[in-house]
């Protein structure tokens, strides 16, 4: 039996080392994204035999490069490393006997993968389950195993370790992170992309030691974005919207001979959702509400600047639910030049 159970996770995981290091071809289905953080909508078509989740992602979701990337919660927390989500009998009699084929035909396959793959889909069709619940299809649908496709080389993307289980309509799934409108909402945490954090100053790239240098963000740089997550299929229809709000900026000077405009370095966000205040004409003698003084020069390179904003996190989903979620960060480094005042002797 445990090695039914192990071959039912690596058939609908994707966990296939010990098997398939003794096969040249993909003959398993892997269950899984299978696509990259930037991908709109995740692998919900199928190829060949193979199933795959069916949770489409769409929002701010563009692809990670220069000027953007994903939020960062803070803390220890992480979104789902698997879940389960249903799928109707007659796909999963499709995938199940594709496999079994595949297998059992293969002449590189050895005779434990062979034999445990006819025990697993015994279980399903002349065991447990009668030809894989085809004469109660409408009554209901098999749950299964998934991956976190960002997180495949995590062991708890392996924790979700039951085989493939039967559940009525209207029943709640009898474990742990069955996909719900929260599950999804954390599923779309991890596909927030977020713009760049370099932030305007003045004076602009090129500072003196002891000058207070302004630094702000303007309102219309730096608006909330939103993912929302969705699965139709097998008669569950569910979605969430998670959401990400600016509300503080992290000047980090990237030397300790230097000081931060408040002391603590975060500057709030403003009423009319802008970071810190714009230099203007007449404002020199004054201090800026977010910037830095750096007391040293630069000499012939340059300091780091890192600019971190943190968003406030929240989703609302089906049904009415909703809620928060960890606070996220995401910085960037810039250049600052910093030079000595020279002063003329007369």
């Amino acid at each position: 039996m445990h090695a039914v159970k192990d071959l039912g996770r690596w058939l609908l995981t994707g966990s296939l080392v010990a098997v398939c290091a003794l096969q040249a071809g993909p003959a398993f289905a892997t269950r899984g994204h299978g696509t990259s953080d930037g991908d709109v909508k995740t692998s919900s078509n199928r190829s060949g035999k193979t199933l795959e989740s069916r949770i489409t992602f769409s929002g701010s979701t563009g692809t990670s490069g220069t000027g953007s990337g994903n939020v960062t919660p803070v803390g220890n927390w992480t979104p789902p490393a698997c879940w389960y989500e249903p799928e109707s009998a007659a796909d999963f009699r499709k995938h199940v006997e594709g496999e079994y084929d595949d297998i059992v035909n293969d002449p590189r396959q050895p005779s434990y993968a062979k034999s445990a793959t006819g025990q697993f889909r015994d279980m399903y069709k002349d065991g447990k389950y009668k030809d894989y619940n085809l004469d109660k299809a409408d009554e209901g649908n098999f749950w299964v195993s998934v991956q976190n496709p960002n997180r495949l080389d995590d062991p708890a993307a392996f924790t979700c370790s039951e085989l493939p289980f039967w559940v009525e309509n209207g029943d709640t799934p009898p474990v742990k992170n069955a996909v719900t409108p929260q599950v999804l909402a954390e599923l779309a945490y991890n596909r927030l992309t977020l713009p760049d954090t370099k932030v305007t100053l003045a004076p602009k790239n090129v500072t003196k030691v002891n000058l207070p240098t302004w630094a702000w963000l303007d309102k219309a740089t730096f608006k909330e974005v939103s993912v929302t997550a969705a699965l139709d299929v097998a008669g569950l229809n569910i979605s969430a919207t998670t959401t990400a709000k600016p509300v503080s900026l992290k000047l980090e000077p990237g030397t300790a001979d230097a000081e931060t405009y408040p002391g603590s370095g975060e500057c709030q966000l403003n009423d009319d959702d802008s970071i810190g205040a714009p230099f203007a004409k007449g404002k020199a003698h004054e201090t800026p509400p977010c910037g830095i003084k750096y007391l040293r020069s630069s000499g012939n390179g340059t300091y780091q600047l890192r600019a971190t904003i943190t968003w406030a996190v929240n989703w609302t989903g089906s049904g009415g639910a909703g809620g928060d979620l960890p606070d996220g960060t995401f910085g960037t480094t810039q250049d600052v030049t910093v030079q000595e005042i020279q002063s003329v002797n007369r």
